[in-house]
């Protein structure tokens, strides 16, 4: 009776520690993801004011949207939370998606070369950030599947795991903006 008590205490120390190392596993490849995003978010912060200034010269009276991407731009990225970046890049979408649309309404722009060279660029950042994105959201959901899943919930609960937010797209995003270049 003592041998199956000790045995069954063992197997329980053992399931605990090998879904334990599993959470952890789980929560730096979060981290890791998170990073790897993180790079590309940075290029494309840092492509944005190039973008600013070319359309700026030629959208002069478009300041409205111009001045926006500016104040969420001229917050320090690096002193942003992983929330703060992820809500930040999410308002900058919406105004890129605005100065692409801008361009339309100017066919000197879009011969532009300066503005051609940037906007490829930026659409090599979302390319690879859309890359990013997919690979954060599945290793997020495999890491949540842990916390929440019985009976490794009671082990993620016992050490303080808690489910993480995926990175979505809001409505807006979801429509079809119409850019031609």
């Amino acid at each position: 009776m003592l041998y199956v008590f000790i045995g069954i205490v063992v197997i329980i120390i053992l399931y605990v520690l090998i879904t334990l190392n599993s959470l952890i596993k789980l929560n730096n490849d979060v981290k890791e993801s998170f990073a790897t995003m993180d790079v590309v978010l940075k290029k494309r912060w840092d492509l944005i004011p190039n973008l600013v200034e070319v359309v700026k010269a030629y959208a002069a009276h478009e300041k409205n949207t111009l001045t926006e991407v500016i104040a969420l731009r001229n917050s320090s990225y690096d002193d942003l939370s992983d929330k703060e970046k992820l809500e930040t890049i999410e308002k900058i979408n919406k105004e890129i998606n605005k100065i692409m649309a801008l361009v339309e309404k100017y066919p000197e722009l879009k011969a532009n070369t300066n503005f051609l060279n940037l906007s490829q660029n930026l659409s090599d950042v979302e390319d690879e950030l859309a890359k990013s994105r997919r690979y954060y959201n599945a290793i997020v959901r495999m890491y949540n599947n842990k916390v929440e899943m019985i009976p490794s919930n009671l082990v993620a609960k016992i050490f303080g795991y808690k489910i993480k937010d995926m990175f979505s797209v809001e409505d807006e995003e979801r429509e079809n903006v119409e850019v031609k270049l």
